[in-house]
């Protein structure tokens, strides 16, 4: 069993509320609904960014109803990352290190899900390559970015950091941060996009989260207020529909899947 790796009979892993949300409510139906329909065969799931994942997908429940399901948790070795596993026993289990050489065996995972990562590293294409390399075919890679392209992305890029702070423990209360503001191109939709395209992968569904969209909670008074003037300012360059973006992608079977 790999390090980091969580037996079947561990419990979550949630940092955060025990209500996942909005932020994984989209991830949560589509991993259990991967794991029901292949109940009775051992399910391997690789949680990348697991001191910033709100919780475990939802498949506690389905352990409990008898699934076979091994979770592996891993994120970058930084000192936010580090005091968090001095802190929160529930993390005891995740394995920190250079995620561009961490042990991440090719096709070995059904799930992949990477969480509010991609935002916060250097050398974020290489990383998800490898996180994508991880994926069996037909499997499912979950990745939640903060949009460099959003208003919100810009602010947190240059706020000063007592402000980053107050704003995430507003939005994001209970998980470790803030963390650096990397913002590299692959950390925004365009990038995404761009990526998914060349990979070869297939959108299964996308959601817009934050923002004029709403989903994540009370934020600091005149939050939303500077990011739509961000927007206006920008002339609209950068968006205040949204912070970060959801996507559900699949590794096709068949390298010649249409992108949807």
């Amino acid at each position: 069993m790999p390090p980091g790796t969580v037996s079947p009979d561990a419990g979550s892993s949630d940092t955060g509320s025990s209500d996942a949300g909005a932020e994984t409510s989209l991830f949560t139906r589509w991993a259990q609904g991967y794991v029901a329909e292949r109940f009775g065969q051992q399910i391997a799931v690789l949680l990348a960014g697991a001191v910033t994942a709100p919780g475990d997908l939802g498949l506690a429940t389905l352990r409990d109803s008898g699934a076979d399901i091994i979770i592996t948790e891993v994120d970058d070795d930084q000192p936010v990352n580090r005091a968090a596993l001095a802190t929160h026993p529930e993390l005891s289990r995740c394995t920190l290190g250079d995620l561009r050489t961490i042990s991440l065996p090719q096709r070995s995972y059904d799930i992949v899900a990477c969480t509010l990562l991609l935002d916060r590293i250097h050398h974020a294409e290489l990383v998800l390559d490898r996180l994508t390399g991880a994926v069996k075919p037909g499997g499912l890679l979950l990745l939640q970015i903060r949009d460099r392209d959003a208003a919100a992305g810009f602010l947190d890029r240059v706020l000063p950091g007592w402000l980053r702070g107050a704003i995430w423990r507003r939005l994001r209360a209970g998980r470790p941060g803030p963390h650096p503001a990397v913002y590299e191109r692959l950390g925004s939709v365009r990038g995404v996009q761009s990526y998914v395209l060349l990979r070869g992968l297939v959108i299964a569904e996308r959601q817009p989260l934050g923002g004029l969209a709403g989903g994540l909670g009370p934020a600091p008074r005149g939050y939303w207020a500077a990011q739509q003037a961000v927007a206006r300012l920008s002339g609209h360059r950068l968006t205040a529909d949204h912070e970060d973006f959801l996507y559900v992608l699949r590794k096709p079977e068949n390298r010649f899947a249409r992108i949807l």
